[in-house]
């Protein structure tokens, strides 16, 4: 009996553990040379998108944007996918909800 508890609570620790990496990091800061960091709370987006593929249109297996965003030639810039989708989805509003759009409300010196 004891073995199985112990069996249960492992597979109950490593099924909360792949949760927990399915969701990602609660914050994210993108580098940005010239006019600052954007500090990117990627929960919040989660909670508010409830939608991974809103931003990761090829799947969360692929790894970080800049992994083909600014490598591959066929992938505009990572700055230039950045700017079209979070500036446009600001813009436009999600659920009555709208963000900043002007260079200063997302990066910060």
């Amino acid at each position: 009996m004891k073995r199985f508890v112990a069996v249960l609570c492992a597979l109950a620790f490593l099924g909360f553990g792949t949760a927990a990496m399915a969701i990602g990091p609660a914050n994210i800061t993108l580098p940005a040379k010239m006019m600052g960091n954007v500090h990117f709370p990627h929960a919040m987006h989660q909670k508010l998108l409830k939608n991974c593929k809103i931003c990761h249109h090829k799947g969360v297996a692929a790894g970080a944007c800049t992994k083909c965003h600014g490598v591959k030639p066929e992938a505009p810039k990572f700055k230039d996918a950045a700017h079209k989708l979070c500036r446009g989805c600001h813009k436009d509003g999600f659920k009555g909800m709208h963000g900043p759009t002007n260079c200063r409300g997302c990066h910060k010196k």
